[in-house]
């Protein structure tokens, strides 16, 4: 993390206190913006300011960084509420077709009432460090964004992750931050939330936290071989790693038996065979990330019928929890750890059953003091006679890939997730579903630019219809012609209704790449082979 120095300092415990100060206006706040929920409406005057800065001990390129802060510009559906004012802070200026992309899909309000209430602010510095750095160091920019704000008593920040950085950022804007305080960041991490689990009574799998050397992973390896022999495959996995990055599979089969005299050292030879989930990930770097941030081990969940569901939950300033969501999540990576999207909402066979431990640990954090949204991923089995185990795997305290399209599906069609039943339901009395992913990509899609991506949906019929509340919603899109990498979110009346218009954009786009680069399907099989 980049810690440039700030041209007016303030120390730790004064911006500690400050923001507390900060942070307990949100309760009043909350009371007011909070009431109407999905849909509802309020009158009160509220400024939101959206930094969706990537925070993270995670290396991003800079055309990467720039569409992860633009995944989220379905907040400016929140512009649908009348007395809503809007600051979207980016690194670099948002290319004006998007903005009017997504302003078009705004429901009931004009796209110029819309516009008006938008403030679009950036420090136009395209480098890969995070956003909220590149504010704290411009504090002209800073005054800029104060002075977007007509009332601080009604205004807050909502950030993609939290950090010292956006707490920083919360107190020198002055208005408090709707999600985490940054003290509470060992939740979030892997051994957190497996010690989390364990008070909770929250089943998850076997394993060992809180390891920061090569030679407490061989102990923990022994430990858990000790206590089942059969176990043949254990991931490890970095303390602060995002969407399964720093993962890596580890086989155990044809060792030495438990206990045996040269069991370490098979251990510790068999480390060196670790398969990392990461690109470019050599061993001496990865025990170096171990040792520096820590980690843990556990088994891998393996069975005929399994699945890697999510649930998604907030705490609000009030302290009360509410249980937003559940998803499939679409893995893939050498070893299937690699986040890459999802489906909604979670098979309803298991949903409640997640949910219903995700609530446990929302009470404990709630009562702990954290507030905002958050998400547990779980590993489901099916067991022989039929019934579904859950075991959580990690805590998640910040918005993440389901945020977004969820957010996306809410505000497009005024509906509600019922934890109990595992349906989303709209306010005309229908079922949505959705698929949603942030990777589909194509070297060859970098033929395109936003307006071509606009142009092909409309021209196949593709784009969000809001009479029938089906169809597709981009983002992500700055991104197509730097990688050729795109997000998109596929609404539909059912799965299979949902899956297939995902296919036809796959579809649609490969065709239109082939045509613009004067290509023929059979050539495009060929270069796979």
């Amino acid at each position: 993390m980049d810690h440039t120095h700030h041209p007016n300092p303030i120390p730790g415990a004064d911006i500690e206190t400050r923001y507390d100060e900060l942070q307990r206006s949100l309760i009043p706040l909350w009371e007011v913006i909070g009431r109407p929920g999905i849909g509802g409406f309020t009158e009160a005057q509220n400024t939101v300011v959206v930094v969706p800065s990537l925070s993270l001990d995670v290396a991003f390129d800079v055309s990467t960084l720039r569409a992860y802060e633009e995944r989220f510009l379905c907040l400016l559906f929140l512009l649908r509420q009348p007395h809503v004012r809007l600051i979207y802070v980016t690194s670099q200026a948002i290319h004006p077709a998007v903005v009017d992309y997504y302003l078009g899909l705004v429901p009931g309000v004009t796209i110029t009432n819309a516009r008006k209430r938008l403030f679009l602010v950036s420090p136009l510095e395209a480098s890969a460090r995070p956003l909220s750095r590149k504010l704290l160091d411009r504090p002209r920019l800073l005054e800029h964004i104060r002075s977007l704000i007509p009332d601080p008593q009604h205004a807050h920040i909502v950030p993609f992750v939290t950090s010292e950085l956006e707490r920083e950022l919360a107190v020198r804007l002055g208005i408090p931050m709707y999600a985490a305080d940054p003290r509470f960041f060992a939740f979030g991490t892997k051994s957190g939330g497996r010690r989390l689990f364990a008070e909770e009574g929250v089943p998850h799998p076997l394993g060992v936290e809180d390891l920061f050397s090569e030679n407490a992973l061989v102990d923990a390896l022994a430990q858990m071989r000790a206590q089942k022999p059969a176990i043949r495959q254990v991931v490890v996995k970095l303390n602060e790693g995002v969407s399964g990055l720093g993962n890596a599979l580890l086989d155990l089969g044809g060792l030495p038996a438990p206990g045996d005299a040269d069991e370490r050292a098979a251990l510790t030879e068999r480390l060196r065979h670790l398969h990392f989930e990461g690109e470019g990930i050599d061993y001496g770097g990865y025990m170096a990330s171990l040792t520096r941030k820590g980690g843990i081990v556990e088994a891998r969940i393996m069975g005929n019928a399994l699945d890697s569901p999510s649930a998604q939950l907030r705490v609000t300033p009030s302290g009360q929890v509410e249980l937003l969501s559940t998803h499939d999540q679409i893995l893939g990576g050498p070893s299937g750890e690699s986040y890459l999207g999802c489906r909604f909402p979670a098979r309803a066979e298991y949903a409640p059953l997640i949910m219903r431990e995700a609530a446990k640990v929302g009470r404990r954090l709630a009562r702990e003091g954290i507030i905002g949204r958050f998400a547990l991923d779980f590993v489901v089995v099916r067991t022989e006679r039929g019934e579904w185990e859950a075991y959580a795997i990690e805590i998640n305290l910040r918005k993440g890939g389901t945020t977004h399209p969820f957010l996306t599906l809410q505000w497009l069609t005024d509906g509600t997730y019922d934890a109990k039943s595992g349906r989303f339901t709209t306010v005309r009395g229908h079922n949505k579903y959705y698929v949603a992913t942030d990777h589909l990509e194509s070297p060859d899609y970098r033929v395109f630019t936003a307006d071509d991506l606009f142009d092909i949906i409309s021209r196949h019929g593709l784009h969000f219809d809001h009479t029938a509340q089906t169809g597709i919603v981009l983002h992500m899109m700055s991104a197509v012609s730097d990688s050729g990498r795109l997000g998109l979110t596929a609404i539909g009346d059912s799965p299979e209704q949902a899956d297939a218009l995902y296919q036809r954009v796959v579809e649609a786009l490969d065709a239109e790449a082939r045509a613009a680069l004067g290509r023929s399907a059979m050539d495009t099989m060929t270069d796979a082979l």
